[in-house]
């Protein structure tokens, strides 16, 4: 196999379960060497000891930036360099109307799903601008490009995560440093577990659901799709790609349901005042 990221070290954050530890596995098979993050600390260390040696993990809470300077200051000082950070963790967050979320629960959703991503960045950056190169890349959502597919505080933080890329990307291109963003749909992953059917364990009935509702007919949106997109924005396979958002959701955000189109069959031309016909 072509290993993509041969000698490369990978930060990711939330890398203990769903898209983060796809993507950390994905990272390893291509040659790469991992610090993962996560708060789950027991999954975290059971995780990092399937992976080997080329893979260390530390306890991070990303709503504390100290916390995510340490994960990113350990895979310089274990692994000797950092080439590419994973903004990966989140949650759902407050659900409900704008009403009645209360301001604790919009807050600690901004802390970890958007300031999170700002800590990441600010590190990352950090130790990227020294060496002249490096790929951020941070998890949105299409939550994040489109309105209502997200409670409030997801989606703000979702489209905030779209606009800082932006902006990163264009302070930092200078300093050799591509920054890119991922907007994935629901995948089958334990967060959507969770979110769909209250277990976050029940992985096979989220795969059946899914897949029935996607554009794709009968395929649902997996972990390892993303994983595939992040390990592209990671690789110099997109060495001239940066200030991106990409789709991996089937084509939702086109228009795409799952259901036939509209105007899927031939009619006659509709012309002015009704008329029809040529």
């Amino acid at each position: 196999m072509d290993k993509r990221l041969e000698n490369r070290v990978a930060v990711i954050t939330g890398g203990a379960s769903g898209i983060g530890a796809a993507t950390a596995q994905k990272f390893i098979d291509h040659g790469a060497k991992v610090v993962l993050g996560d708060i789950q600390q027991g999954p975290l260390e059971a995780f990092v000891a399937s992976l080997g040696v080329n893979a260390v993990g530390l306890r991070c809470d990303v709503t504390q930036e100290n916390e995510v300077a340490a994960l990113v200051d350990l895979a310089v000082s274990h692994f000797g360099s950092l080439d590419i950070m994973f903004n990966n963790a989140g949650i759902v967050g407050a659900i409900g109307p704008l009403d009645t979320t209360p301001s604790d629960e919009w807050q600690l959703s901004l802390d970890i799903l958007l300031n999170g991503v700002f800590y990441g960045m600010k590190h990352a950056t950090r130790h990227m601008k020294v060496a002249g190169s490096g790929s951020i890349i941070s998890m949105s959502s299409t939550a994040g490009v489109m309105g209502g597919l997200g409670p409030h505080a997801y989606a703000a933080a979702k489209h905030a995560v779209v606009g800082l890329t932006k902006n990163l990307a264009a302070e930092v291109g200078a300093n050799g440093i591509r920054v890119n963003c991922i907007a994935a749909a629901s995948m089958a992953t334990p967060m959507v577990a969770a979110a769909m059917l209250g277990d976050h364990t029940n992985i096979e009935e989220t795969l059946t659901a899914l897949a029935e509702a996607s554009p794709i007919r009968g395929r649902a949106g997996l972990a390892d799709d993303v994983a595939n997109a992040a390990l592209w924005l990671a690789s110099d396979d997109s060495g001239y790609t940066s200030g991106h958002t990409l789709t991996v959701d089937a084509g939702l955000t086109t228009g795409s349901t799952a259901g036939d189109p509209h105007f899927s069959e031939y009619q006659p031309i509709m012309r002015e005042a009704g008329n029809k016909g040529m």
